[in-house]
C-alpha cells in the first residue's frame, strides 16, 4: 500500500480560513452593492478592518499585502511561464479575485514569495495592488520544498526544472534521493530517473524544455553510452519524428546490429579497434579484405569532433 507523504497534504494545511466578524460580513455585502463597487480596488479600511488586519498578521491569518513589496523567491524551480496561461489567470482574478492566498515570509520591510509566482505575476497583469497572503516563518530548505511541492500538484514545472529542483535539495541541503521522495511523495526511482535527465546534452535539454521530445523520448536516449552519439539520436528522433516506441525499437536494432559484428571479429582486430578508439575518442571499425589489405573505419558525429580526430592523427 503507498504511504502518503508531504506531498499528499498540499499548501492548504498552511492556510487557516480568515475570520470575519458579522458586523464586517454586513458591511461588505452592502459595499458591493453599492454602484461602480470593484473587487480588485484597494478600498479605505474601517478601524475593524485594521484591528482584523493585526490579528490575523499575529496569528498567521490571512491579510492582504502590497503586490509591490513581495520580492521574488530565490529557490523558485519555475523558470519558463506559458503567457496565454498567465493572461487566463489574470482574467480570472479580475472577476473573480485571488481565490487561494499567497504564502510569503517576512523579509525586513519586504515579503518574500514562498508559494504563488503565477498568482502573483497574474495579479500584476489584472492590476490588483494588494494580494491576499499567509505569513510564515521558515528556513531556507522549507522554501524549496514548498515551491516545488505547489508546482508539482499543479503540474507547472518540466521535467528539467523539477529535476534541477530535486538536485538542490540533494546537493544544497544534503539531503537523500530516499528523503527528497519522501518529501515529494514520490518513489525514489521517479526522482532517481528525473535526475538522470540533467545527463542530456544540452540540445537533448533543451528539446525536453521546449516540448519537441518527451521524458519518454529522453529515457530512451540515456540508453546510448556515447554522447556524440546520442545528439546524433536525438536529430533522427527530431527529424522523423518518431514516437518513444518507435526509437526504443531503433536503439534495439542499433544494439543488435552491433552484438553481431562484434562475433564476427577475431581477437586480434577487436585489440586493435579498442587501441584505435581509445586513442582517437571515437568508435573505429577495421574490416579485412583480401589477404593482407582492408580498411579502417573511423566515426565521428559533428565537424568539431573530425576536427579533434585530424589533430590527434597528426599528431
Amino acid at each position: 500500500m503507498a504511504q502518503n507523504y508531504g506531498l499528499g497534504r498540499g499548501l492548504s494545511s498552511l492556510i487557516p480560513q480568515k475570520k470575519t466578524t458579522s458586523k464586517q460580513k454586513e458591511m461588505r455585502k452592502k459595499e458591493k452593492n453599492l454602484p461602480g463597487f470593484d473587487l480588485g480596488e484597494k478600498f479605505e479600511r474601517t478601524k475593524d478592518d485594521i484591528r482584523e488586519k493585526e490579528e490575523n498578521l499575529s496569528e498567521g491569518g490571512v491579510v492582504d499585502v502590497d503586490v509591490e513589496k513581495i520580492i521574488a523567491n530565490p529557490y523558485q524551480p519555475r523558470i519558463e511561464f506559458d503567457e496565454n496561461k498567465l493572461q487566463e489567470l489574470a482574467n480570472s482574478i479580475k472577476e473573480h479575485g485571488v481565490i487561494q492566498p499567497l504564502v510569503v515570509t517576512k523579509k525586513g520591510e519586504k515579503y518574500e514569495l514562498i508559494a504563488g509566482e503565477r498568482r502573483l505575476q497574474a495579479s500584476k497583469l489584472a492590476k490588483l495592488r494588494e494580494v491576499p497572503v499567509i505569513i510564515k516563518d521558515i528556513d531556507e530548505k522549507e522554501k524549496l520544498e514548498l515551491a516545488i511541492i505547489e508546482n508539482i500538484q499543479r503540474h507547472n514545472l518540466n521535467p528539467i526544472e523539477e529535476a534541477k529542483a530535486y538536485k538542490r535539495l540533494v546537493e544544497e541541503f544534503k539531503m537523500s534521493q530516499e528523503e527528497v521522495a519522501k518529501k515529494m511523495g514520490k518513489s525514489r526511482s521517479v526522482v532517481a530517473n528525473k535526475l538522470r535527465l540533467l545527463g542530456l546534452p544540452i540540445e537533448a535539454i533543451k528539446a525536453l524544455r521546449s516540448g519537441k521530445i518527451t521524458e519518454g523520448h529522453a529515457k530512451v536516449i540515456l540508453a546510448i553510452k556515447n554522447l556524440e552519439k546520442r545528439r546524433a539520436f536525438l536529430e533522427l528522433i527530431i527529424k522523423n519524428g518518431w514516437t518513444v516506441r518507435q526509437a526504443e525499437d531503433k536503439v534495439k536494432e542499433m544494439s543488435i546490429r552491433s552484438q553481431r559484428r562484434v562475433v564476427k571479429i577475431d581477437p586480434e582486430i577487436k585489440s586493435l579497434e579498442e587501441k584505435f578508439s581509445l586513442a582517437l575518442g571515437t568508435k573505429v571499425k577495421i574490416k579485412k579484405s583480401g589477404k593482407n589489405g582492408g580498411k579502417i573505419i573511423i566515426d565521428y558525429f559533428s565537424g568539431e569532433e573530425l576536427d579533434e580526430i585530424v589533430d590527434k592523427l597528426a599528431e
